[in-house]
């Protein structure tokens, strides 16, 4: 069989990309019967004993998500509302849909908090809420504590997204300075029935780290928060109110987050209809079908990008020197969620930083070819998915006067890739699990 690794490689991608697809995740959970008996998952509810149904939505999934239930539910819905990334809404009859901004929160997304919020604080027992969660969500849904503006909240999110932090430690904090997260969006729509659908974008499928967990249980606490801030050495960079109110929090001053005890889960469910490991199995089962030996290497990937990128080269160099972990044509998949740690005023994300840190282990190796690409279509603050790189791309870089070392060390890896024309560029894909990486070795 002859082998195209560069088209292939982005054949398998597109494969994992299509099994994210969340208006079919929530068309799969969610059944509706003629005598008006809803079904989501294994568990069925009589919609007569309800007078309203009102559907919210967060995340860069939410429009095609909230689509797929209106074609489920149409008129029988009350009341709709969704937030989601700019770009990423659709011309929805049931719903009034916002965009606003991701990563860092806007104007736009406290707006439509905030009418989140009054309408299931308007709920009684005979509503029936549906929750529409994916990922994008914490950004998208900002309702900072009275103590704390949108700007505390920007600038702190800004400090922990280019810190390091992992996205449990950046929620942890995220929920404590909220009137949504953490449980807060379920105590506000009780004693209403709340149902909440999740598209996953964390590892290991969190409830509690997913979009920060607005409607289960939170066992975090406020002086977690305060080891975060300790162990990364920025106290005394995030603003002075966010820091008053979570020593505050931290002396018992503030109220915690609502725990599992709290009888404003009594009425609660949630299901996740769709994560990455759907995405990572689709994109397996294309690489067997083009003909590749093919091996899941792990759907729990975290840690600093750029040593991430090194175990992977590592991976491809042992593929060709012994065969192992698979033999030629060797296709390794992974997916997670790494890090960046921000030394340069570059442009790029961790995707294209994984690109750039594997080729330049790569270099001059014939038939390798390394893909990472983020399952929304946006690497950072970009335009593009990820990158493509292979043995060819760090003598590609210089012979146009671009040295990929210097690129890694100011954090620019989408200006580098942009002039070798090796950007993964999806457009806004309107799902979001997590990051998906494919290595071929032929």
């Amino acid at each position: 069989m002859k082998y195209n690794p560069r088209k292939d490689i982005r054949k398998i991608f597109d494969a994992g990309l299509k099994a994210a697809d969340p208006k079919q995740a929530v068309s799969r959970a969610v059944q509706i019967s003629a005598d008006d008996r809803l079904t989501i998952g294994e568990r069925e509810y009589d919609l007569g004993q309800f007078d309203r149904i009102r559907v919210i939505g967060v995340g860069k999934a939410a429009a095609p998500m909230a689509a797929a239930i209106e074609d489920i539910l149409g008129s029988r819905i009350s009341e709709g509302l969704i937030s989601t990334k700019y770009g990423h809404g659709l011309p929805l009859k049931r719903f009034v849909v916002t965009e606003a901004g991701h990563p860092v929160p806007d104007e736009a997304g406290l707006a439509a908090s905030r009418h989140i919020i009054n309408l299931l604080e308007q709920s009684n027992d005979k509503d029936l809420i549906i929750c529409l969660i994916s990922g994008g969500g914490s950004a998208l849904m900002p309702l900072p504590v009275s103590d704390i503006s949108l700007t505390d909240k920007q600038k702190t999110t800004e400090i922990l997204l280019d810190c390091g932090a992992n996205i449990h430690e950046i929620n942890t904090i995220r929920k404590h300075i909220s009137e949504v997260k953490g449980g807060k969006l379920a105590r506000a729509a009780f004693p209403g029935t709340l149902i909440t659908l999740i598209l996953s974008d964390v590892i290991g499928d969190n409830l509690d780290v997913i979009a920060s967990g607005p409607t289960v249980p939170d066992r975090s606490t406020f002086t977690n928060c305060m080891e975060i801030l300790g162990k990364y050495n920025i106290t005394g960079e995030i603003p002075s109110h966010v820091i008053e109110y979570l020593k505050r929090g931290a002396q018992g001053i503030e109220p915690e987050t609502p725990e599992p005890e709290d009888t404003i889960f009594d009425k609660t469910r949630v299901l996740i209809v769709g994560s990455s490991s759907l995405s990572i199995e689709a994109a397996r089962d294309k690489a067997v079908a083009s003909g590749y030996n093919t091996l899941i290497l792990s759907s729990f990937i975290e840690g600093e990008t750029r040593e991430v990128a090194k175990v992977h080269a590592a991976i491809t160099k042992e593929v060709l020197k012994s065969g192992n972990p698979v033999p030629r044509p060797a296709c390794i998949i992974s997916g997670g969620e790494t890090t960046v740690t921000i030394y340069g005023d570059g442009l790029g994300g961790r995707n294209m930083e994984f690109a750039l840190a594997a080729a330049i282990e790569i270099e001059r190796l014939d038939g390798v070819v390394i893909l990472s690409g983020g399952t929304d279509g946006t690497d950072g603050p970009t335009d593009a998915a990820g990158a493509i790189a292979d043995g060819t791309t760090i003598q590609r870089g210089l012979a146009q006067g671009y040295n990929a070392s210097e690129f890694l060390k100011n954090n620019d890896s989408y200006h580098f890739f942009e002039a070798l024309e090796d950007l993964l560029m999806t457009g806004p894909t309107m799902t979001n699990v997590m990051d998906l990486r494919i290595l071929l070795v032929v």
